[in-house]
């Protein structure tokens, strides 16, 4: 059997939450988990445990046929035994160090030369050249985290940590590395968990992700079957966005893209610098439902289906629709009302090219 990581653990903290998380991730091929949820969800403890900075009540956790903790066995292996790399959410660079100097922390064990060659590769893998002399806040954002990111690196680990690994960037800054850090994570064939509660980043990065909530794991599957399928209300609330459909640019002009899902096409605010290939992701609440497909909206965007399941949640009434791909809108009772929808029943979906979003995707996503 493949190795694996497997947690399952227990971690109280008095007066406030007690985490408990139970999940697996395989290592044979080398996936990018998302551990998301809002904060104070246990995201961020749940890694700790992993990194051996903190220590569960209880449970285990497992590298393959490597035990790192066993509560009920007494074992609980040290930080630096476990061959991982963490790397916390504010980088921990040493302000005195150089880039070179930085990326060199850890590697002690290693001869003049070997280090060398290890900073050299981390250098150009990470394109830090000419950087290597500076100190850290003579650095951009973007950079200092690239340097982390090489220090971790360096030491060769078997699995990686990330925490919130772009939340200290700027929007523009964090939306560019975003994509880079993917095809990164992809080219070094590494195991890799991240924490994140930005939606755009559980996309773009994750392979699969853990859904949490106060300590309790919801939800589990890929990014595509958890944004498109929450299992209930509370899931539905954390990921924000009930559609999420792969979907392709062919067509750019004038600031809006024509986007091809599932043979369909949506019209999209956005330039072709952000695919081909892109993420389609729709709120459910910014989709308005009609019985006839000649109306007096000014959406671009006018999808004919069929109902396929109408669910009430509330005081709202999510409507399952059928349009070449499933689509999620979210009305009021008396919509459902007035608009006659049930299941078979022919409807018309509009949604205006802002309530478009596009993530980048790659292909293997």
């Amino acid at each position: 059997m493949a190795a694996e990581v497997t947690v399952d653990i227990a971690k109280a903290f008095p007066g406030r939450l007690t985490v408990r998380a139970s999940f697996r991730m395989a290592c044979g091929l080398p996936e990018v988990l998302v551990l998301f949820g809002p904060s104070g969800s246990g995201k961020t403890t749940i890694l700790r445990c992993l990194a051996g900075l903190e220590w569960p009540d209880q449970g285990s956790i497992r590298f393959g046929d490597d035990v790192w903790v066993d509560t009920a066995l007494g074992v609980s292996r040290p930080p630096q035994a476990r061959q991982l790399g963490y790397m916390s959410q504010d980088y921990a660079l040493f302000p005195t160090y150089s880039v070179s100097g930085n990326i060199a922390y850890g590697l002690g064990a290693l001869s003049e030369c070997e280090r060398q060659q290890r900073i050299n590769d981390m250098v150009m893998l990470l394109q830090l050249q000419g950087t290597e002399d500076a100190r850290p806040a003579q650095l951009s954002g973007g950079q200092q985290q690239r340097v982390a990111l090489a220090r971790v690196l360096a030491r060769r680990p078997r699995l990686l940590l990330l925490d919130e690994p772009l939340s200290a960037l700027d929007l523009p800054t964090r939306s560019k590395l975003r994509g880079e850090l993917r095809s990164l994570l992809k080219q070094l064939a590494i195991p890799s968990i991240v924490v994140t509660h930005d939606w755009e980043e559980a996309l773009a990065l994750g392979d699969r992700m853990v859904v949490l909530r106060e300590g309790r794991v919801l939800q589990e599957g890929t990014p595509q079957q958890v944004f498109n399928r929450p299992l209930d209300a509370e899931v539905a609330k954390i990921v924000g966005i009930e559609t999420v459909m792969p979907g392709r640019i062919v067509e750019a002009a004038q600031g809006l893209v024509t986007v091809e899902v599932a043979n369909q096409k949506l019209v999209a605010i956005g330039s072709e610098e952000v695919g081909p290939d892109v993420f389609v992701c729709i709120r459910a609440e910014d989709i308005l439902l009609e019985t006839v497909l000649i109306g007096t909206t000014s959406a671009r965007n006018r999808l004919a289906g069929t109902v396929r399941e109408v669910q009430p949640m509330g005081a709202l009434v999510r409507v399952g629709i059928d349009c070449g791909f499933s689509l999620s809108a979210m009305v009021t009772r008396s919509a459902v009302a007035d608009l006659h929808l049930s299941p078979g029943a022919s409807v018309v979906a509009a949604i205006k090219a802002g309530a478009v979003h596009l993530v980048p995707r790659h292909n293997n996503a």
